[in-house]
C-alpha cells in the first residue's frame, strides 16, 4: 500500500528512469571522468521514452554534478568530486583530496571590518553580543576555479591586531593566529546545512540561484578550552563529497540554532531579521 492508502505502487517518472539508467551505466561499465555516454537519440531507444524525456534527465544529471555536456559534441562523465575533510586540522589544502597534485590552492581577500556580532556568534564564542570582533571574507580557489568561500569571526578581546598585508596577499590566516596568539585547533564543531546560494556567495563562487550550497557553519577551541574562531565555509554542493570523524560531548553550535549568523559594522543600523 502507498502513502495515498490506495495499495497501488506509484510508477517511477520516466525522467527517473533515464537518470537511473544513466547512473547503471556509469557505474556497471566503471565509465571514468571524460568517458562519452550515449547520445540524447541512444538513451531514448535504450529507455524506450521520448527525446524530450531523455533531455529532462539530462538536465538533472547536469544540475547533480555526475555529467557534463558540450553542445555539438556530446555528454561526458563529470570530473570526480572532491573529498573535503572539514573538521581535519591543518592547512586547507592537507584537506582536500581528489584533485591533481600539482595544482594550487589560491586566497583571495574578499573583506575585512571590525563590526558587532549577531547573536549567535556571540554565543558560539561565548562573548557578549555587543564586543567586537573581525570578519575576514575570503574566497579559495584550486587552480584557477573558485571553491570555497570563507567568513571567520574571531575577538578582538583575543586578536587585538591582524596583518592586514599579509592576508591581502594571500598568506594564512590561522598560520598567522598560531605564530602571534598561540592558537590552534584543538577542537572544532561543526553544523552543515544546504541550500541554496546567497548573494555574495553566487557572485564570487559563480553559481546561480537554482544551484545548491553546502555551508559548515563552526566554532574553532584550543587546547585550554578558548574558543577563537566562529567560522562558515560554502562549497558548491556539486563538486565536494565530506568526510567527518569524531567524538560528540560538546555542544558549542547549537543545530536548531535559528537567526543570522552576521556580523554588523559599527555605526549602521540593524537590517531586517538581525
Amino acid at each position: 500500500m502507498n502513502d495515498d492508502g490506495t495499495g497501488k505502487t506509484a510508477r517511477p517518472l520516466r525522467y527517473q528512469q533515464v537518470y537511473d539508467l544513466v547512473v547503471s551505466l556509469i557505474e556497471e561499465q566503471n565509465l571514468r571522468e571524460g568517458d562519452q555516454l550515449p547520445s540524447t537519440a541512444e538513451l531514448a531507444e535504450m529507455a524506450d521514452v521520448s527525446v524530450i524525456t531523455v533531455r529532462r534527465a539530462l538536465d538533472e544529471l547536469t544540475h547533480s554534478g555526475k555529467i557534463v555536456r558540450h553542445q555539438g559534441v556530446g555528454t561526458f562523465v563529470a570530473p570526480q568530486r572532491i573529498v573535503s575533510e572539514p573538521s581535519r586540522p591543518g592547512a586547507l589544502l592537507e584537506t582536500l583530496k581528489g584533485h591533481d597534485d600539482g595544482v594550487e590552492l589560491a586566497t583571495e581577500l574578499v573583506s575585512l571590518m571590525v563590526g558587532q556580532p549577531s547573536d549567535n556568534h556571540a554565543a558560539a564564542l561565548r562573548i557578549d553580543a555587543g564586543q567586537p570582533v573581525w570578519e575576514i571574507c575570503r574566497l579559495r580557489r584550486l587552480g584557477n576555479v573558485p571553491k570555497l568561500l570563507e567568513k571567520a569571526v574571531l575577538p578582538l578581546s583575543l586578536v587585538p591586531s591582524l596583518d592586514e598585508e599579509r592576508l591581502a596577499t594571500g598568506g594564512s590566516l590561522y598560520g598567522f593566529l598560531a605564530e602571534r596568539y598561540g592558537f590552534t585547533d584543538d577542537f572544532v564543531e561543526q553544523v552543515f546545512e544546504v541550500d541554496h546560494p546567497n548573494s555574495l556567495e553566487r557572485e564570487h563562487l559563480k553559481l546561480t540561484a537554482k544551484d545548491n550550497v553546502v555551508r559548515i557553519r563552526g566554532v574553532s577551541v584550543n587546547a585550554e578550552g578558548t574558543a577563537f574562531d566562529s567560522f562558515q565555509q560554502t562549497y558548491p554542493a556539486r563538486e565536494f563529497l565530506f568526510y567527518v570523524s569524531g567524538t560528540s560531548g560538546r555542544r558549542l553550535v547549537e543545530p536548531a540554532r535559528t537567526g543570522p549568523w552576521s556580523v554588523r559594522p559599527f555605526g549602521s543600523a540593524p537590517t531586517t531579521g538581525e
